[in-house]
């Protein structure tokens, strides 16, 4: 698929902007704040330590001030997942330390064009919960994305 790579590098530098302006939202649900880090931001881009591509990258950027505007409101939880995962490097003994990874997913209707997006939570061990990513909840079928919303926020 082509791109405009300046329009592309200029989504990115908004959605950038929101995570450095606001570096947690309360959430109801978990009656505690929710951390926007570089993990969040990362996560956006990658998965599975593979770049998204392009038109993916996009739609997250366009679709975080939605998932923003969820945590801030979710009073609710949809989907729950608890997971033992690996974290760190093997030590000599070749064993690989574990933590419980926790996921949240918390889905809603939301924004002008009424879309249905899940927005994730994260938490390792017992750390803070942070953002970990946004996505449509089904196919984007005759949904269009306004664009600017990224700028609301």
């Amino acid at each position: 698929m082509n791109y405009d790579p300046k329009y592309f590098e200029e989504k990115k530098i908004r959605a950038k902007l929101i995570f450095d302006r606001q570096k947690t939202i309360y959430n109801p649900y978990f009656k505690t704040d929710i951390v926007l880090n570089s993990d969040g931001f990362h996560h956006l881009q990658f998965s599975a330590r593979q770049e998204r591509n392009k038109s993916e990258q996009l739609l997250k950027f366009s679709l975080l001030p939605l998932a923003l505007e969820i945590i801030r409101k979710a009073g609710t939880i949809q989907e729950y997942r608890r997971i033992l995962f690996p974290v760190g490097l093997k030590t000599r003994d070749g064993f690989t330390k574990m933590k419980n990874v926790e996921h949240w997913g918390l889905i809603a209707i939301v924004g002008e064009n009424k879309i249905k997006i899940k927005t994730v939570l994260k938490r390792v061990g017992d750390g803070k919960i942070i953002f970990w990513s946004v996505m449509p909840y089904s196919r984007l079928k005759n949904q269009r994305l306004a664009e600017n919303n990224i700028e609301e926020e």
